[in-house]
């Protein structure tokens, strides 16, 4: 399985990481004060104090001199850079690797592996792990009282850089593969809203077609007719009769034309069924593949008992139509549809006769998934990324559907979808 690159857009939220850092300027403030004049304990506060200082003045410009409200890859890695330097120097001061807060230096690498690309995480992340290696063995003594002497054995300390570093390596890793992730189901869902925007907009359009035929029926027809009755009444007169022969072919042929642009000639008022059954649904899914398709197509409703009427909802009909569209792509010669209803469920189960789903990808129950594709070299150009099939599968489980997909012993492909009635009602 090899996934694609989801994006080349990498970047943060200014105002949510400005936020953020805020917070953080805010607890090193807090911490710094404490422990200067709460706790007595004497260490460089002043120095402390300058560079949160000088970090707040970063912010500030962050937050009213850049306009832009998606920091790119590069100004980010930078400023997340910089956190990684300020935290640094603040942990030198303040004990160095002995400091309880040592761990917060992983914040800004775990950070950018959700939000940056591969590079730039990897560039923060050695830098991290320079900076706690410095820390190591370079920093002033951790604020204590006068009475008492911070120490530990060597080997301790020592454990304490690397067991940081593991889990900076650990949760970056996890970092980078969830971000990945999560851009590549996003594109697949924004793909679904324009296929769902496009749609509306075609069934929107043959709305207004349908009621557009239905509406101008009734004024074409009165034109027909009193042209048919002039024609009676100057029938002597050649000239103006041939003009009355034009007008009444013409209005005949207006009058097809309207009805193909019908959904249903003889529909009064409503043109689109808004209650349709899965069996209805699916033999007319059929018929418009039958029409540019020289496959064999057998609809099998024998055991559909239960016939349930629900909304004729369009990311049903686009989840149908993919799966069938796919059983017509790969077939041989013959797609075969079952559809079943009982007391308890409604069954929709798609065969073709077919080469099967990649043994890859169907082991590993990856198929459902975006942007995957097969290491089977024989298939891996004609599968394609699976989008099509995330994107049906996605809009049938929206609608309470449970998708399986299986190979058959015989061969070929199967995919059942498969409702609870009660669930199906609902819809």
């Amino acid at each position: 399985m090899k996934f694609q690159k989801a994006s080349n857009i990498y970047s943060l939220n200014r105002s949510t990481y400005s936020n953020l850092r805020w917070i953080a300027y805010l607890g090193q403030l807090t911490a710094i004060l404490v422990v200067q004049f709460l706790l007595e304990f004497k260490f460089n506060y002043f120095y402390c104090i300058t560079i949160v200082f000088i970090s707040v003045l970063t912010n500030i410009y962050l937050e009213f001199k850049i306009k832009e409200n998606q920091l790119n890859n590069f100004k980010s890695t930078i400023f997340l850079f910089y956190d990684i330097t300020q935290l640094g120097i603040l942990l030198y001061i303040t004990g160095g690797i002995t400091n309880p807060f040592i761990v917060l230096i992983i914040v800004p690498s775990v950070f950018s592996s959700q939000f940056l690309n591969i590079y730039s995480s990897i560039i923060l992340v050695l830098f991290t792990a320079f900076v706690l290696l410095l820390l190591t063995f370079f920093y002033y003594d951790l604020p204590h009282p006068d009475t008492l002497h911070f120490h530990a054995p060597d080997y301790y300390l020592y454990a304490v850089p690397l067991s940081i570093f593991i889990g900076l390596v650990f949760l970056v890793y996890f970092g980078v593969k969830f971000g990945e992730e999560n851009r590549i189901r996003k594109k697949a869902y924004d793909k679904i809203q324009e296929i769902m925007a496009k749609e509306n907009e075609l069934l929107s359009l043959g709305g207004q077609a349908a009621a557009a035929a239905h509406s101008l029926g009734t004024p074409l027809s009165t034109i027909l007719l009193t042209a048919k009755e002039l024609q009676k009444e100057f029938s002597k007169d050649k000239k103006i009769n041939k003009d009355l022969e034009l007008l009444v072919s013409q209005s005949k042929r207006c009058s097809e034309i309207l009805k193909k642009l019908s959904l249903n000639p003889n529909i009064e008022d409503d043109f689109i069924d808004t209650k349709v059954s899965v069996k209805d649904c699916i033999n007319e899914i059929v018929r418009s593949f039958r029409e540019i398709s020289t496959k064999k197509f057998i609809v099998n409703s024998d055991n559909y008992l239960n016939k349930i009427y629900t909304t004729k909802s369009i990311e049903i009909i686009y989840g149908f139509r993919n799966f069938i569209g796919n059983a017509n792509k790969f077939s041989n010669e013959k797609i075969e549809i079952f559809v079943i209803s009982d007391e308890k469920e409604t069954k929709v189960i798609i065969n073709d006769d077919g080469p099967g789903f990649p043994k890859d990808l169907i082991n590993k129950d990856k198929l459902g998934e975006p942007y995957i594709r097969t290491v089977d070299q024989n298939y891996i150009s004609k599968y394609g990324l699976g989008l099509g099939t995330f994107i049906g599968k996605t809009l049938l489980e929206k609608n309470f559907a449970s998708i399986f997909f299986n190979n058959k012993i015989e061969g070929g492909a199967e995919v059942t979808i498969k409702w609870k009635n009660s669930d199906l009602k609902n819809i």
